[in-house]
């Protein structure tokens, strides 16, 4: 496809067109020139948009679909709809399905299913069999087929041997583990953050605690065994700090956090509105405060939507029984906008998540292929049901205010802008 993007602002802090207002001319889908000026002298279709700023195509480290299995929450193909509509040209996919994928036949069906679409899908495999934390999973063969890590998703890895084992053997293929920061025993069947402010509701709560013993056992089996380690989607202060400290020992551990952490707080629990159900659970505006300095910091690798489509039967019930879940794809980037400086955000869904799987990175240079996500920073709009792309509605932004909108993206020799 040939098409000439005018008078777009750039934003790549690694970059020396960093924030340089430029035309991108893509020439049968490769990047063939960027100046100030490019006249349209082929009539290509062009893109002009209102304070328009393109970025390298987005990248959500976590997100969950519902095929094979759950297709009623979300299929592949209207997944990869949203996520190309929300700014995402690349996603990685959770396993936790029906089957759970957990062999390469499972993973190689998520790779045919997602073929020929504008945004990839990258699947991650179960790290144990069927996901049930007894036994090591066919890591090897899941990497072959196209896994790009290795997960359980939100259950924790409760046997330290066996993360010990896995840990060991992955490092043959340099494969990436992911354990869920979780002690089962002290989280106890909580589901709401355990605060003063919170023990007044009722509702059960699941410590700060449960997540920080969780990832001090973990960093010790690291320290023991070497090899790469991702904590996915930390919630609290002290977590950055065990990780900050980690990493400076030299440490090869990662961590990301989901964008409803990094922007809600547990007071939003005061009305029992099970949309606010997530796992980990909302915490204090401190620890808030504390994750959004970590990404800044550099400490937490990237920011994901952490996307997870719940069927309306399983998440309008009492808050107690509700699944735990929330959709984030779409209001992803108006939401982290708002508390986040731009540069910051960029990085941590360009550059940095695709460094932690190992995936080649992507840059707006003449010579590239075109891989690249187009939006408005500035807009201000509140996301309400209508919003939602979705099949599932379980979205705990519903009323919250935005701060930018997406105008598409370009992957794959394809363009998706809305007007277009």
């Amino acid at each position: 496809m040939n098409l000439l993007v005018k008078n777009a602002i750039i934003i790549d802090k690694n970059s020396k067109l960093h924030r340089k207002k430029r035309d991108v001319l893509i020439t049968k889908g490769k990047i063939v020139k960027i100046a100030a000026s490019i006249k349209n002298e082929n009539n290509y279709k062009e893109i002009k948009k209102a304070n328009l700023h393109i970025s390298a195509g987005w990248f959500d480290g976590s997100v969950s679909f519902g095929e094979p299995g759950y297709e009623d929450r979300e299929t592949i193909e209207n997944g990869l709809f949203v996520a190309a509509k929300s700014g995402f040209t690349g996603v990685a996919v959770n396993p936790i399905t029906n089957p759970v994928v957990d062999n390469h036949i499972a993973v190689r069906f998520l790779v045919n299913a997602s073929n020929d679409n504008i945004t990839d899908l990258y699947p991650i495999g179960s790290l144990t069999k069927k996901a049930a934390g007894e036994e090591m999973a066919e890591m090897y063969d899941m990497k072959e087929a196209g896994a790009i890590a290795f997960s359980d998703y939100k259950r924790a890895v409760k046997n330290p041997n066996l993360l010990k084992v896995s840990m060991r053997y992955a490092q043959a293929f340099d494969g990436l583990i992911m354990s869920h920061p979780q002690d089962y025993h002290i989280a106890n069947d909580g589901v709401a953050n355990e605060s003063p402010s919170m023990m007044h509701i009722g509702l059960k709560g699941n410590p700060n605690l449960a997540e920080e013993l969780q990832i001090t056992r973990d960093l010790h089996i690291l320290a023991y065994t070497g090899g790469r380690l991702h904590i996915p989607t930390i919630t609290t202060k002290e977590s950055v700090k065990l990780i900050k400290d980690a990493q400076k020992r030299g440490l090869q551990v990662t961590c990301s956090v989901a964008a409803h952490h990094l922007v809600l707080t547990d007071d939003l629990l005061e009305d029992y509105n099970s949309s606010y159900k997530v796992n980990p659970p909302l915490r204090s505006k401190k620890d808030c405060k504390a994750l959004q300095k970590g990404v800044k910091d550099g400490v937490i690798s990237f920011i994901t939507s952490d996307h997870r489509p719940i069927d309306i039967e399983d998440k309008k019930k009492e808050f107690s029984l509700a699944k735990d879940g929330t959709i984030g794809l779409e209001s992803f980037f108006g939401a982290v906008n708002s508390v986040l400086e731009l540069d910051d955000l960029i990085e941590n869904i360009t550059s940095k998540p695709r460094r932690v799987y190992n995936l080649e990175t992507v840059e707006i240079k003449e010579g590239n292929v075109a891989n690249l996500t187009f939006f408005n920073p500035d807009i201000d709009w509140i996301f309400t049901r209508e919003s939602i792309l979705s099949s599932s509605h379980n979205s705990a932004f519903i009323g919250e205010m935005m701060k930018g909108e997406v105008y598409g993206v370009f992957n794959n020799n394809r363009l998706r802008v809305e007007g277009l």
